[in-house]
């Protein structure tokens, strides 16, 4: 196969449309992707006009399904309620404090023994020969439901709290 004008102004044209190497391959017939990037190259052309990929589609969210109970009705459970942060300092303090779980042999959870399924909240010091972790059933992500709310915060909270160390720091110092 020989690279015609007509297979190169083709190339060309393909080319800046967007299609990818494969695609202008099969369009002109007889030829291979990697001669057409080789051709691409030599030829010296630069990047596209709009990109080849396709565009990525938002993540398809599951809905409940409708369950049939015995007596024949049909029953849509509803959907999960949204996690709730925690809104005061003596509700942070008291999930923060939460001493870890025993686990069967009756001491806590370290980094050898913590398993997928547990919470994985830190608790004391890494370096006190007693650190460990809380070791709870992880329900949300890596942790349990109450470090979850501590630490998965609303970006509004968030905010606030940036704001009031912010103006800390500017009496402070």
């Amino acid at each position: 196969m020989a690279w015609t004008d007509e297979r190169v102004e083709t190339l060309k044209k393909l080319w800046s449309e967007g299609h990818s190497a494969s695609q202008i391959a099969k369009q002109l017939g007889g030829v291979t992707r990697n001669a057409v990037i080789g051709k691409v190259h030599r030829l010296g052309l630069s990047g596209r006009a709009t990109p080849s990929r396709p565009v990525k589609r938002p993540p398809r969210l599951a809905r409940p399904k409708p369950r049939v109970q015995a007596d024949g009705s049909v029953v849509t459970p509803k959907p999960a309620a949204p996690k709730v942060a925690v809104t005061t300092a003596a509700e942070k303090e008291a999930v923060v404090s939460l001493p870890p779980m025993p686990l069967a042999d009756g001491e806590a959870a370290t980094i050898v023994t913590l398993r997928d399924s547990m919470c994985k909240w830190p608790i004391g010091d890494p370096a006190d020969p007693k650190f460990a972790f809380c070791g709870r059933k992880a329900t949300s992500g890596p942790y349990c439901a109450e470090h979850a709310r501590v630490a998965f915060q609303p970006a509004k909270k968030r905010q606030r709290k940036k704001a009031e160390y912010d103006y800390v720091r500017r009496i402070a110092g």
